[in-house]
């Protein structure tokens, strides 16, 4: 069993149906869906992404060994901190030497695989600074 988290707006959560699997944007504008394999990393990800936009977010906690999704470990989409839509350039940038790899979904996630939830904290500034406990998944 490995663990993966993927950040997700809280208000996008949600909005899926007990049962519904999960996906988003860049399922359909890049392929897959964007996860890191720890909590630090959801941070950097999130600091580099999303302190722009509003509202709470979730970390969701995806065991790899029940997605029904091909995982697959791989560098980085994009190495600037603007997002892929805004800046397709850097979509088929070489990675760093160095740059960590990422679980990538290649599909949708589905309601099994969520086996656990954290809520992200901010700080004033909109900073992703932590969590705190989420509610129990179903």
């Amino acid at each position: 069993m490995s663990i993966i988290l993927h950040l997700i707006p809280a208000a996008d959560w949600q909005r899926f149906a007990p049962d519904d699997p999960v996906t988003n944007a860049s399922l359909f504008t890049e392929g897959f869906i964007h996860c890191t394999a720890d909590a630090a990393m959801l941070l950097q990800v999130a600091n580099a992404f999303y302190t722009s936009h509003d509202g709470d977010f979730v970390a969701l906690h995806i065991d790899t060994s029940l997605l029904t999704s091909e995982c697959i470990w791989e560098a980085p989409a994009h190495l600037n901190a603007a997002p892929p839509a805004a800046d397709a350039s850097r979509r088929n940038a070489p990675p760093l030497p160095s740059a960590p790899l990422f679980p990538h979904v290649y599909g949708p996630i589905n309601r099994r695989a969520v086996v656990g939830l954290d809520h992200v904290e901010r700080d004033a500034s909109g900073r992703f600074v932590g969590y705190s406990p989420g509610d129990a998944i179903a």
